[in-house]
């Protein structure tokens, strides 16, 4: 008898076990997506010692990204399709295109019918939520798709910013991206059992930079190495543009060069917070069921081409940083070199969740991507995407452009400017040095570059928006504006 009840006891144990493992397996993720302002894609600790010599800030230390990319997936070759605040931030919700999501520039308000992958999941069960930085245009009010958010108007600032808490604005003490930490960990506090998606939004490492007191001092001393695009003129920068760069960073004598370090600063105060984002998900229990996924909303220039900011098409402006971690589904420590895109970021979560990707979405769901095992044949992927930017009115300077980009070579397209088309052999010149549009040892690729960005704009149903700036007319009250660039608050 105790031979046959033990027996029995292990049977039962078995289809426990069994039964378990199923539900588990059937369980639907939670999501959780951090994003930064104007990180570079190169602006982490893990990315810096797999360059090495090559890298341009070796000093620099993020060990909560380092710990996702040990943990999950790192994409290499992770772009943005416009690279600016607003425009990125609607492609990461609607995964579609800027010229059919409704945001073209940094002054328009979100359009609060679009469908999202918030207004899915909802409607699918999840609940949502949206924190921090939201910045399209001075957008106020509740966030739309989101059953809660807490988040400030605009550029908000550093310290002791408001936050409307679902509308009602709110004041807070300390530095933005801790407070929003904080609402953070109460929304995860509180819905951890229920699945949820939330979006947590830095204003770090948008300037003007202002580190909070714990790393004001971090990496102090510390210099760039220089790079070989270091300094060049973009075409569509004249020399007046560029004459006060005479004294900047990229003048300097030397393998290294001056870098604003409060940049890495805010940065790595960012990374503070995903650390203590990761650490609530250990203490509740929740990471092995969650997704999590770090990015940022565009590149940024230091430097290279002349060029701050972000705005134009150079990979230094279109790459991000991107990690993915699910240990359902993705083991430990791999890299992927597939092109990825923000657009796939809506797709990639209604996949997960089992909820219909909706036929207008124009991104592809990394889930393909999850599965593939490291020497194995890699599943069929994208191989060129199209990158654009619209001329905004407080930047006349900087005309519309196009780009199709591959794994190899890119080709970049000026708007009234055909004489400043740009085509670079990616592999043999990464940084983008040498022009070969007009080189007739370099036709064949010309002509291939051209086709494929012809198939690309059509692929995407390209065309310049009617919600886009309009050049020199202020699009309230239709007044011709100056040349002066608007403020970076951008």
């Amino acid at each position: 008898m105790p031979a046959l009840r033990l027996r029995a006891l292990a049977l039962l144990w078995l289809a426990v076990a069994a039964l378990t493992a199923a539900r588990a397996a059937e369980r639907r993720p939670n999501f959780l997506f951090v994003y930064t302002d104007d990180q570079r894609w190169d602006a982490m600790g893990v990315v810096q010692r797999e360059h090495g010599e090559r890298g341009r800030y070796p000093w620099f230390t993020t060990p909560a990204m380092d710990r996702l990319a040990a943990e999950g997936l790192r994409f290499r070759n992770a772009f943005v399709t416009l690279s600016l605040c607003a425009p990125s931030r609607a492609a990461f919700l609607t995964g579609r295109y800027n010229h059919l999501n409704g945001i073209a520039n940094n002054h328009t308000p979100f359009p609060e019918a679009s469908v999202t992958h918030a207004t899915l999941l909802r409607s699918a069960g999840y609940t949502t939520g949206y924190i921090g930085k939201w910045h399209m245009g001075n957008q106020r009010g509740p966030r739309p798709g989101f059953d809660y958010s807490a988040s400030f108007v605009g550029q908000g600032r550093y310290v002791d910013c408001p936050v409307e808490v679902n509308g009602e604005s709110t004041p807070t003490k300390g530095w933005i991206d801790d407070v929003s930490t904080d609402y953070a960990i109460g929304f995860l506090r509180q819905n951890r059992d229920k699945p949820f998606s939330l979006i947590v939004g830095f204003k770090a490492c948008h300037g003007p930079t202002t580190p909070p007191e714990r790393a004001a001092n971090r990496f102090a001393d510390q210099k760039a190495r220089r790079v070989p695009n270091l300094g060049l003129r973009a075409p569509f920068r004249d020399e007046a543009d560029i004459a006060p760069a005479k004294s900047a960073p990229a003048a300097a004598a030397g393998p290294e060069v001056p870098v604003n370090l409060n940049y890495f600063r805010c940065v790595s105060a960012a990374d503070d917070n995903l650390g203590r984002l990761l650490a609530t998900l250990d203490e509740l229990g929740l990471a092995e069921d969650t997704v999590v996924v770090f990015t940022s909303d565009n590149g940024y220039y230091q430097g290279e081409h002349n060029l701050g900011d972000k705005r134009s098409l150079y990979d230094e402006s279109l790459r991000i940083p991107l990690l993915v971690r699910y240990p359902r589904a993705i083991a430990r420590g791999r890299i992927a070199d597939e092109l990825v895109i923000n657009v796939d970021l809506a797709p990639t979560f209604l996949d997960l969740a089992g909820v219909p990707v909706p036929h207008e979405m124009q991104g592809r769901s990394w889930r393909p991507l999850f599965a593939a095992r490291d020497g194995a044949p890699r599943p069929s992927w994208r191989e060129a995407f199209l990158a654009v930017y619209f001329q905004e009115t407080g930047y006349p300077q900087t005309p519309t452009m196009v780009a199709v980009r591959t794994t190899g070579a890119k080709l970049i397209r000026y708007t009234g400017h055909d004489d400043w088309t740009e085509l670079f052999d990616l592999a043999a010149d990464p940084y983008e040095t040498r022009n070969l549009a007009r080189d007739p040892a370099h036709a064949v690729l010309l002509a291939q570059m051209s086709a494929t960005y012809d198939r690309e704009a059509k692929a995407v149903a390209y065309t310049v928006p009617v919600y886009a700036d309009q050049p020199g007319v202020d699009d309230a009250a239709g007044k011709k504006k100056g040349t002066k660039n608007k403020k970076k608050s951008e």
